[in-house]
């Protein structure tokens, strides 16, 4: 496992388009496992640059939260590296074959590295980058077996550490003692956050009131991208008398906002992964109390800079909230009040005095 050191995480960077290429390779390995007809090489294009896909997760690019981190990462190393960028999105209901059939596509088409973002990627990764071991690979948001390999980058984060935080900042703005959670899937990755976000709060206000709810049940991945079905969710909850919901749901999240904003004044929403106040729709950025932004950009940034200058190998990078991996944004000004108490814990969780339960 690798602990990446003083991460700085930037909270907005400028997206840029990228369109779907597709190459043909012109070198193969002959001593290669991988399928007749592919190539197990790293190879360049005619430039000599690297070349790089992006696998989204469901919700593809544009859903303001996961997977825009992600591009972001890929735009900030495109523009300083020169490098040449595809991206394909995931479908909703694909199997793991669909999966293997799209990385092992971007893999023969000449790509020297390839971001995979999102754990339902997971078994995908470690059979494909079996078969191309010359390809780098990284894969955003798992470190089991599943993915393992020694040219691929399990990219991490502490979530439960920076949900925490965002517990905590709920329950001190809380007027009613009442909050709530919507996940996208319940799946072990997003119960760290809900566990996280509980222990927070009940830090705060042990009596505190959180209700908590997930929009799909595995293997149905949905969640993260029907805002329709996070506005329901969220509606119920304000309804039911909370006035802050945090989510965990990719593009679903902005349904959440929609049903934060219409609720009303003393209504609060709590974004995820990436700053939403700077990138959700610019009419409900004044109702997002803080966001509890996740490195991907970062993580994805550090990899290809490392594939670019020859010094990429396997392994675990994990971020953290001690080096910056995870944090609260402070867009708008709306938790400054509270700022002092949030720094007393996190430093409490950097130190070790508080223990962050992750399920």
């Amino acid at each position: 496992m690798r602990t990446v050191k003083k991460l700085a995480v930037a909270s907005a960077v400028t997206m840029l388009s990228l369109g779907m290429t597709a190459c043909g390779s012109n070198k193969s390995d002959e001593n290669s496992s991988a399928p007749a007809g592919s190539n197990s090489g790293s190879a360049s294009n005619s430039q000599g640059a690297l070349k790089v896909a992006l696998a989204f997760d469901v919700g593809g690019r544009g859903d303001h939260s996961f997977n825009d981190s992600a591009a972001a990462g890929v735009d900030k190393a495109k523009k300083e590296f020169n490098l040449t960028t595809a991206d394909v999105s995931a479908n909703h209901g694909e199997n793991d074959a669909a999966r293997v059939s799209r990385l092992q596509q971007l893999a023969q088409s000449g790509n020297n590295a390839i971001v995979a973002v999102g754990f339902a990627y997971a078994p995908a990764i470690g059979k494909v980058a079996k078969q191309f071991p010359k390809v780098s690979f990284a894969m955003v948001d798992d470190a089991s077996p599943d993915s393992k390999g020694a040219n691929v980058d399990q990219i991490t984060f502490t979530e439960q550490e920076g949900s925490y935080l965002a517990g905590a900042a709920a329950a001190l703005k809380s007027k009613s003692g009442h909050i709530g959670f919507v996940g996208g899937v319940e799946v072990p990755l997003i119960k760290k956050f809900e566990a996280g976000y509980v222990a927070g709060a009940k830090k705060v206000n042990p009596n505190i009131k959180i209700d908590r709810t997930y929009l799909t049940q595995p293997p149905e991945f949905s969640g993260f991208a029907d805002p329709a079905k996070g506005k329901t969710a969220a509606q119920g909850m304000f309804q039911n008398g909370a006035d802050i919901v945090y989510h965990a749901a990719g593009k679903s999240g902005d349904g959440v906002f929609e049903a934060t904003k219409a609720a009303g004044a003393g209504k609060w929403a709590i974004g995820v992964d990436s700053d939403q106040a700077l990138t959700a729709p610019a009419a409900v950025r004044p109702i997002i109390l803080t966001s509890m932004v996740k490195g991907v950009d970062v993580g994805v940034y550090n990899f290809l800079k490392a594939v670019h200058e020859g010094k990429f190998k396997g392994g675990n990078s994990v971020y953290s909230l001690k080096d910056g991996g995870v944090s609260l944004s402070t867009t708008g000004g709306h938790i400054k009040d509270i700022q002092g108490k949030l720094d007393e814990l996190k430093k409490g969780i950097a130190d070790g005095s508080i223990k962050v339960p992750s399920a």
